[in-house]
């Protein structure tokens, strides 16, 4: 079959330019902003327009930090009340959104910087089924959060904007169910004529199916009008994950951006444990002076890696490389003076002459103080104390290494014993952490066990 060559002039690829790059500048945008007109967002249009890197990566950070906080509540079983208490000066720090009635003049600036962090860590969230699982989890707990506080107006008018499949039960269709309708929705008989019920495919609403609120006939699902925030939110939900799948496909093309990639792979990693920041100012020399003398009382107060570094010492009278550099930066971090850390090093490593420990182990504990080295190393006062997420991205300890975190290195049964060797006995709490560590979500653990040692200090 001979082939068909069309005999139109094709415009050579280096004249396609459709404006001349000297008047581009002043050219109608081809994207614009869209308009916010609600509070709410179902994030079903990805932003189009240009914006910094920095703005990129902050607004993605500030929205990180409000759902980290929003899954802490969950994990100390917060209810919904005390979690919104506890969400509104976190959400008015991070991600506030005033209302339409605020007349504010940030509120284009407010859901513009909500509406681009979403999709930044939809993104940044995307790679692995469990990300995506967490991350629908959470922002779905935040949809609800703003849907439940928003005006009872401006909220109709955002959901009467949603193209929804549900439809009305007509008025000859509920006087023939009505019976059957009250009894399945628990509605009292005195305003059963007067309320009306959505009708819905049964898989929209699998909460309420399975809770016994609906009335279930010929694959439809009839809802009471009361229930309208919960299918709206399952459709928040389901439209999420649909989005999160299309994402997963897309996420190879983002690796060949040398600009946004190890953005995206910074916040994943952030989404696995978050970074802890240091300061001297954060430390607890400002409140009390913390002396070589007060360490072993403190360790029973430390976090699980920490206090197995501890113990590690106690018992062996030494440590390895890695092991002493992650305790010393930690108690560095506590309010421990270079003076303090290079006492109790000393009478910690008792075993050792003073000339070879002057020799191979004085310095690198002065160097990560910033007291020797470079001048970088002096300006910047020496090392941080290790993240989390360093010792959750670090490689594994070998043999006789005792750093890096228990809850990653250590097998199941290793943690156990460990676990109760410093205390930790509640069965509850044990099954909890093994659940945590079976998920890899490591950090989360991690807070189970310190938040429920420390659980009165908390309340306090």
């Amino acid at each position: 079959m001979q082939a068909v060559t069309s005999t139109s002039s094709r415009i050579d690829a280096k004249r396609r330019a459709v404006l001349d790059p000297r008047k581009r500048q002043f050219a109608k945008s081809e994207w614009i902003d869209p308009d916010y007109e609600h509070r709410l967002n179902f994030y079903q249009t990805p932003p189009t327009k240009d914006i910094s890197l920095e703005d990129f990566e902050e607004w993605a950070i500030a929205r990180l930090k409000v759902l980290s906080e929003l899954e802490a509540c969950s994990f100390r079983n917060r209810t919904t009340e005390e979690t919104s208490e506890y969400m509104r000066p976190v959400l008015e720090k991070w991600l506030r959104l005033d209302s339409n009635k605020s007349r504010s003049g940030e509120l284009n600036a407010q859901r513009k910087k909500d509406h681009y962090s979403h999709w930044t860590l939809r993104l940044a969230f995307a790679g692995t089924g469990e990300l995506r699982q967490r991350f629908a989890k959470l922002e779905t707990q935040l949809f609800k959060l703003r849907l439940q506080s928003d005006y009872d107006d401006e909220k109709r008018d955002f959901i009467k904007g949603l193209k929804m499949s549900w439809e009305m039960v007509g008025s000859e269709e509920k006087a023939t169910l009505l019976k059957d309708l009250k009894v399945a929705t628990g509605f009292s008989q005195s305003r059963g004529d007067e309320e009306a019920w959505f009708k819905v495919d049964w898989e929209s609403v699998p909460d309420l199916v399975s809770q016994r609120q609906v009335l279930l006939k010929r694959g439809k699902a009839y809802v009471h009008v009361r229930e309208q925030l919960t299918m709206v939110q399952n459709a928040f939900t389901h439209s999420l994950d649909y989005g999160l799948e299309l994402a997963a496909r897309f996420l190879p093309r983002m690796d060949e951006d040398n600009r946004l990639a190890p953005i995206l792979h910074h916040l994943s990693q952030s989404f696995v444990a978050p970074e802890a920041n240091y300061s001297e100012s954060n430390s607890l020399g400002d409140l009390a002076k913390v002396t070589a003398g007060d360490i072993d009382g403190m360790s029973k107060h430390f976090p699980l890696c920490m206090q197995n570094l501890h113990r590690e010492l106690r018992k062996n009278s030494h440590l390895k490389h890695f092991g002493r550099l992650q305790y010393t930066l930690f108690l560095k971090g506590i309010g421990l003076s270079l003076q303090e850390c290079q006492i109790f090093w000393r009478k910690a490593f008792k075993l050792i002459a003073d000339d070879k420990f002057n020799s191979e182990y004085l310095y690198n504990i002065r160097h990560s103080y910033g007291d020797v080295g470079g001048d970088a190393n002096k300006r910047g006062r020496g090392y941080t104390p290790f993240s989390c997420q360093k010792l959750l991205t670090e490689a594994l300890p070998g043999p006789g290494q005792s750093h890096g975190c228990p809850y990653r290195s250590y097998t199941p049964d290793n943690l156990m014993t460990l676990l109760q060797a410093v205390g930790v006995n509640d069965r509850e709490l044990l099954r909890g952490v093994k659940e945590d560590v079976g998920r890899q979500r490591y950090h989360i653990a991690c807070n189970r066990v310190f938040e429920a040692a420390h659980k009165v200090e908390l309340k306090k």
